[in-house]
């Protein structure tokens, strides 16, 4: 089980999260939703120790993770595995290698720099990309692909880390909307098919409430709601993302863009 224990971050005078105290269950697809700013992605990057917590705990089957350092925090990293909006790919070498990349925890650091990657690994990294219906993309340059493609790819990358935690941060946010539910599905293959807890920050509700088994809304940094898809209804979206009523002073709403469609309804012609 995956525990965050009043973690809070600062960035000077700005404080990104306040107090936030969850609890994950393994094996869970859980999505986090809220306005951008709300707190989102500092939340995945905290708990990959991507950023430092200012304050607060987080532990994962009892083991203090804001205390690891060195390898063990090399490992830990292997392990809660992350997949970002712009993919990270690096584009002027192939689509294999890039998913080998995953596996840089697992051998000696001399094969890594050398691309000498050992036959198993090599397997581990074909069978993930067969697993996204690419493996015949292996030996194309990362960037020929397209952006599903591309995001494809570095979900095989985080997979073959072999990890027990999957942190996507809003990994369709620049994709169409086929490329999004092809993205979409292959994280919900992950989870269903691997058992791999997967915490994923999404700006849509729609997504959220067709893919996830539970939503954490944050706001401001903290945590407003915690419950399943079926709970939050059209009154609490609408009180998450600060929509305010028809009648409410325009200047005080927040950008129309900020907002998921679900929310809204839909857009007249």
């Amino acid at each position: 089980m995956l525990e965050i224990d009043g973690l809070s971050r600062s960035f000077g005078s700005k404080s990104a999260i306040t107090g936030v105290s969850l609890q994950i269950e393994k094996g869970s697809f859980v999505g986090v939703i809220g306005r951008s700013g709300a707190g989102k992605s500092t939340l995945l990057r905290l708990i990959n120790r991507l950023v430092e917590p200012t304050s607060g705990r987080i532990l994962y089957d009892g083991r203090d993770i804001t205390a690891l350092r060195g390898r063990e925090l090399r490992q830990w990293r292997a392990r809660a595995a992350m997949v970002f909006q712009q993919f990270n790919l690096i584009g002027r070498i192939d689509v294999l290698t890039n998913v080998m990349m995953g596996r840089l925890a697992a051998v000696p650091a001399w094969r890594a720099l050398l691309r000498w990657w050992p036959d198993a690994d090599k397997a581990i990294a074909l069978s993930a990309l067969e697993q996204f219906e690419i493996a015949q993309l292996a030996a194309q340059r990362a960037d020929s692909l397209s952006g599903g493609q591309q995001q494809r790819v570095a979900i095989a990358r985080a997979l073959v880390q072999e990890p027990e935690l999957m942190l996507a941060d809003e990994p369709v946010a620049s994709l169409d909307p086929h490329n999004t539910r092809v993205v979409m599905d292959a994280l919900s293959r992950i989870n269903k098919h691997f058992g791999i807890t997967v915490l994923c920050n999404v700006h849509s509700l729609e997504l959220a409430r067709g893919y996830c088994d539970r939503l954490v809304g944050m706001a401001s940094g903290k945590v407003v709601f915690d419950d399943t898809p079926t709970a939050l209804t059209e009154q609490a979206a609408r009180s998450l993302y600060g929509i305010a009523d028809d009648h409410a002073d325009a200047s005080t709403r927040p950008a129309r863009e900020d907002v998921p469609r679900a929310v809204l309804g839909p857009v007249a012609a």
